[in-house]
């Protein structure tokens, strides 16, 4: 067999089985960037009670329980169900704890006035959720999943988000509305199962657009969202990461920022901005540019909310850096990354080293057999990251 059509052979068959093999730049000749994320030693995690002091956010010296993304979920739910009795939880199959379990247990706690199930109507469920707030009450509706939303889109731009506008000075508003639904890709969800439609309500003024990236956040930011926010907040939760990601929690209630984001790794020579799973395909695409290029530093900042998302924090890093790459799972075009950049153009423009560089998901439907190639993964971070800095 020739070389060149051996080499070929090679090269196809590592697209194939999703990795991809570098001879230049990358950490060795052999490297394989695309594996399967260890969830049980990403930094991203909090491993160990410990690790949860280095968090300025979360409570110190609390107990802590070992759990995962759905099942933090549910422990916020329940904590803002016992604190008000104004929270109720709907949607289809809540009631019997939901496609993913999240409402797990609830209805037996709370009973059939609070937690129920709806009928199939998307519209209806976030219709009637509207009504619910403006009476004051605290609707939590479940989508049962992010793709099956768009009915219920009319309901949530044109009565949900307008209404603390629409009512001026009365002080009126539908605060603790909370729209949840499960969103992005697990490798086969297809056309119907797949989608991350972030950026359609990030362009919407008056609501909040919250993704979170761990089982820690997920109840700060939930708790947040039903017991302290005055505006309707869409909470989309990265389905992949419901039983994948597992951490110690503090017990306790607490809430985190909305419309805060943090800094997840420090770093002096690039910055990248994500949210939701992504983060953990950025964190190990930066390991291994840092282990290729020793003394990188590479700065990993988490949005945690979409819209209205912190301007401040992403302008001061790369200011800092002079080199910006954003990443999402959710299709390119016309996406949260061209905002990011927009912005950072603007307000960083004469700090800038490199052009600023996006990575997201390809602007096509999600197929079930080409999920892996639509999606980013590993190396195309890595390479983002070489050709910012060799820029």
């Amino acid at each position: 067999m020739s070389l060149p059509r051996a080499a070929g052979r090679l090269l196809a068959r590592s697209w194939q089985q999703g990795l991809r093999f570098y001879s230049a730049a990358a950490p060795s000749p052999s490297a394989r960037l695309n594996l399967p994320i260890d969830y049980k030693t990403t930094p991203l995690l909090h491993h160990t009670p410990s690790s949860l002091a280095n968090s300025l956010e979360l409570p110190k010296n609390a107990s802590t329980k070992q759990i995962n993304l759905y099942q933090a979920i549910n422990a916020a739910l329940r904590t803002a169900m016992s604190a008000s009795d104004k929270v109720i939880l709907f949607g289809e199959d809540v009631a019997f704890g939901g496609v993913f379990r999240c409402s797990m247990d609830l209805q037996m706690e709370f009973g059939s006035e609070r937690v129920f199930n709806t009928p199939l109507t998307e519209q209806g469920i976030v219709g009637f959720a509207i009504g619910a707030a403006a009476q004051g009450l605290k609707p939590v509706a479940e989508i049962q999943f992010a793709d099956y939303v768009f009915p219920a889109f009319d309901q949530i731009v044109n009565e949900a988000a307008k209404f603390r506008y629409r009512e001026g000075t009365t002080g009126a508003n539908v605060g603790g509305l909370v729209i949840r639904m499960p969103c992005g890709g697990v490798g086969h969800g297809a056309l119907y199962h797949s989608q991350s439609p972030e950026a359609l309500f990030a362009h919407v003024p008056g609501v909040r657009v919250v993704i979170p990236r761990s089982p820690s956040q997920a109840k700060g930011l939930l708790l947040s969202a039903i017991l302290e926010c005055n505006d309707p907040v869409i909470f989309m939760e990265p389905k992949i990461l419901y039983r994948a990601a597992v951490e110690h929690v503090p017990i306790e209630s607490y809430t985190l920022p909305l419309s805060k984001a943090e800094v997840i790794k420090p770093g002096t020579d690039l910055t990248i901005i994500s949210y939701g799973q992504p983060l953990y395909l950025c964190s190990a695409a930066i390991a291994a540019a840092e282990n290729a290029r020793k003394g990188l530093k590479v700065e990993l900042i988490d949005l945690r909310t979409i819209y209205p998302w912190d301007r401040q924090t992403v302008l001061e890093s790369v200011r800092k850096t002079g080199r910006a790459i954003i990443v999402h799972e959710s299709m390119i075009n016309y996406g949260v990354g061209a905002e990011v950049a927009a912005t950072i153009q603007e307000g960083a423009f004469l700090r800038l080293e490199a052009p600023i560089k996006r990575v997201a998901g390809w602007s096509t439907h999600t197929g079930l057999a080409y999920e892996q190639f639509i999606l980013p993964d590993v190396a195309r971070i890595y390479d983002a990251i070489i050709q910012t800095l060799d820029y």
